[in-house]
This record gives C-alpha cells, structure tokens and sequence, in this order.
C-alpha cells in the first residue's frame, strides 16, 4: 500500500518538482498545503492568491486545504493541521520542496515531529547543485514563469520570464543561488507532464512591495492542451 502524505505547497518549481519525484518514489500525494496569514491574505512567502493556487490543485487533481494563521501563530496552525491531516486523512507524512538551508529543514522535522508524521525531503541537496537541479527542471516538461523578485538581486526585466534555456544562462551570470532558494526569485508552475489542463495566464500587472516587485496576472483559466 502506497504511503499516503501531504505536501506543503507554494506554487512555485520547487514543490512542483517535489511532488513529480514523489509520485515516481510510489507515495500517495493526497493534499497539498498552503499557509495563508491573515495580515496579507495571500500564500506565504510567494504572496499569492489563494484563487491561483486552488486552480493549479484543480488541473492537478489534488485537493489544496489552505491554512488560515497569522505571522505570530504561523507554526502552532500549521502543526495544528498537519495533526488533522493525519487523523482524516490517514496521512504518515508531510513533504517539503526545500533545497538546502538547514533552518528550513529543522523547523520541517520538528513540526513533522510534533504532529507525529515524518517530514520528507525529496529534493534536498548540497548547494552546490543547485544549477543542475535548475536545468533538470528546465527539461523535466514542466511550465514555470517567474512572478516574484527581490529588488536587491534581480530587477523587474525578470518578471515574466520563462524558466528555460535562456534563463538558465542569464541566471548563471548573477550572484544568486540558481534555484532562487533564498528568495531570489518565486515562480508559479502553470503546465507540465501532471497537469491535466494548462493554465492560461493574461494582462500581467506590476506590483511593487517593500523589498520586492510582483507580477500579478489579472486573467487566469484553465485551457486544454494543445
């Protein structure tokens, strides 16, 4: 019997790539989890609408439980639903799309820990790697276009990029870890080989936040592939 686990999920390449390798590892990926503070009522981290996540869930055909908390009561919340997930679910795990910092690592295993479930690391490596984990990305099917940057590395010419070949080559030429695995860069995964349906992303709009410029797209549906 396949192990059944959820996933903690942002929308981003990252916990996309967690989720393939863990269908190809033979685990039952039931749910995915996004946190939701209430001080911006958007996803943790990559600030996104809540809306975009639940349709990537939709073509995916994975449902997303969305976890309401605040900055303050972030862990106790997410430990909370983890220890339900467990109890409705029949989950034995929660899985992280974490690359390579330690801090991230240890607060997974010990939030796993308390709600008495495995934490599970598919993608965790050294960081010196990351630029292979890039390009395996880059040619794993998968659809990715850059929504997130942080103005102190990357200005707003990459939003909107394609995570490809070209970007892989520009990429290479900043002082940034590849992967934007401290938050270089967001992503959103909008196609790819789990996808049922592709989704289409129109009229994008430039955000600027206090540290980091955002591309909003205003227009968003599920299409067929082609």
């Amino acid at each position: 019997m396949k192990k059944r686990i959820a996933l903690s999920w942002s929308g981003g390449k990252d916990c996309c790539i967690a989720l393939d390798t863990l269908i190809q590892q033979g685990y039952d990926v039931v749910c995915l989890v996004t946190t939701v503070p209430k001080e911006i009522g958007r996803t943790y981290g990559h600030g996104e609408r809540t809306e975009m996540i639940t349709i990537q869930g939709e073509s995916l055909s994975i449902p997303v439980h969305f976890i309401e908390c605040t900055y303050e009561n972030y862990t106790d919340q997410f430990i909370k639903t983890v220890h339900s997930l467990r109890n409705h679910l029949k989950i034995t795990g929660i899985a992280f799309g974490d690359l390579y910092l330690d801090g991230h690592g240890e607060w997974g295993e010990k939030v796993a820990a308390t709600a008495g479930v495995d934490a599970l690391y598919p993608l965790w490596m050294k960081k010196e790697v990351a630029l292979q984990a890039l390009k395996h990305f880059v040619h794993s099917g998968y659809e990715a276009v850059v929504v997130r940057v942080r103005e102190d590395v990357l200005d707003e010419t990459w939003l909107g990029r394609l995570i490809d070949d070209s970007f892989l080559q520009d990429v290479q030429k900043k002082p940034i870890c590849p992967m934007g695995e401290s938050g270089e860069y967001h992503t959103f995964v909008y196609d790819g080989p789990l996808f049922s349906k592709r989704i289409d992303l129109k009229h994008g709009e430039l955000i600027q936040h206090e540290t980091t410029k955002k591309l909003e797209f205003k227009s968003y549906c599920l299409i067929d592939k082609v």
